[in-house]
């Protein structure tokens, strides 16, 4: 199949929500914190496009790279890109310590609940892009809403949750934290605009925001895939429909017309 709508899949956690927006109301009714869109095939996809909704903070976390993670038997690492869609008043994303740690002094401030001082809480609005290299210590906040697009692996350990009764995982995450501070600059792309979040010689995947006002040819490289996530509007690829809350998966070697009137979304191809 050279182009596929991705299938919904709608993942409740303690910190999700159930005033989702009008485009998830599958979810209504429960408290959704993510969802994430698969191929209806089973496949393993090398990307995971997700929209994630808080309200309440998410653990402080860490994610391995590729070469830790084989190591531990797992196929891949997770490096992330965030991008804000929406946010209340005060929102903040944790990335990266606010001074270096030694690994001892990390665990202790874990264990004893201080770790959350020392995490770099950064206020977000809509637009703001923060990518997030693997061993970036980092936490969501309340009242955001978000796209992710990430390796996909579900990988994670969970340093410090707030007292919340779940596992934590000190001895790998401590072994694959980067104790010190986030160097990246903040991207600030407004729905509109078109820019480069992220390309594949920083990451494992390119990312762009595109906005287009018209029909639009596409070629996907051979052997690559495309995932076409619409922000908005609505309109056909190759004829299938879509509509703002989808998510198309567009496979190489092809030319894709996607009919369209104003639109904007992201164009992830991994590296």
């Amino acid at each position: 199949m050279l182009v596929q709508k991705l299938v919904p899949h709608y993942v409740e956690k303690p910190w999700g929500r159930t005033d989702l927006p009008p485009i998830f109301a599958a979810g209504a009714g429960r408290q959704i914190g993510e969802v994430w869109f698969e191929s209806a095939d089973g496949r393993d996809l090398p990307l995971l496009v997700k929209y994630i909704f808080t309200s309440d903070r998410l653990s402080i976390q860490v994610h391995p790279d590729d070469t830790q993670a084989v190591d531990k038997g797992l196929l891949r690492g997770k490096e992330e890109i965030w991008y804000i869609l929406d946010s209340e008043p005060g929102a903040t994303l944790g990335i990266g310590l606010t001074a270096p740690m030694t690994p001892d002094q990390f665990r202790a401030a874990a264990k004893d609940g201080s770790l959350e001082q020392w995490i770099d809480w950064k206020p977000v609005k809509p637009g703001d892009c923060y990518f997030i290299p693997a061993g970036t210590v980092h936490a969501i906040g309340a009242g955001i809403t978000l796209a992710e697009i990430q390796q996909n692996a579900d990988v994670t350990y969970r340093l410090y949750d707030y007292g919340r009764p779940r596992e934590l995982h000190l001895d790998d995450g401590v072994a694959v934290s980067r104790l010190q501070l986030y160097d990246r600059a903040l991207t600030q792309a407004p729905l509109g605009r078109e820019t480069r979040l992220i390309g594949d010689d920083e990451a494992p995947f390119a990312l762009d925001l595109v906005h287009w006002r018209g029909d639009q040819s596409v070629k996907v490289p051979d052997d690559k895939l495309l995932w076409f996530t619409p922000l908005s509007g609505a309109g056909t690829v190759n004829g299938l429909p879509w509509e703002k809350g989808d998510c198309l998966l567009l496979e190489g070697n092809c030319a894709f017309t996607i009919t369209t009137g104003p639109v904007s979304a992201l164009l992830a191809i991994p590296r």
